[in-house]
């Protein structure tokens, strides 16, 4: 068994095969999910878990060079989060990170039930 890190076997797998520049599209449970991305679908009901727990997870275990969120997250609650984790996050309209959605090579889905609790992770490298 695993002593750290992210148990759950289909996300750890999903992480693994991520490489420099790869996007995950962290979400809330309300966000549509674009046909043809790869989803770990991680929502039990609203609110578990949370979108912070699950940012936090994967910032323990991956390298991000990069954050994008809906301009709408900056004065609700998600923007909060971002804000305390990321010193440069690029904002755009939350039309536009759907449409980076499509391109992502992950999908997670979380059980956040708070508006514009989203964000597209440009993964980077260790070195």
């Amino acid at each position: 068994m695993k002593r750290r890190g992210i148990l759950n076997a289909e996300l750890a797998g999903a992480l693994a095969r991520l490489g420099h520049t790869d996007v995950i599209l962290l979400a809330d449970c309300g966000l549509p999910i674009p046909p043809g991305v790869p989803v770990v679908d991680l929502a039990l009901v609203h609110g578990i878990p949370r979108f912070e727990q699950v940012l936090d997870a994967l910032l323990d275990e991956m390298v991000f060079q990069g954050c994008v969120a809906a301009k709408e997250a900056k004065t609700a609650p998600a923007g909060a989060w971002l804000s305390d984790r990321f010193t440069d996050i690029e904002y755009i309209s939350h039309a536009e990170l759907k449409a980076i959605s499509a391109s992502a090579k992950l999908f997670i889905r979380t059980g956040e039930a708070t508006p514009f609790a989203n964000a597209a992770l440009v993964c980077g490298v260790s070195f």
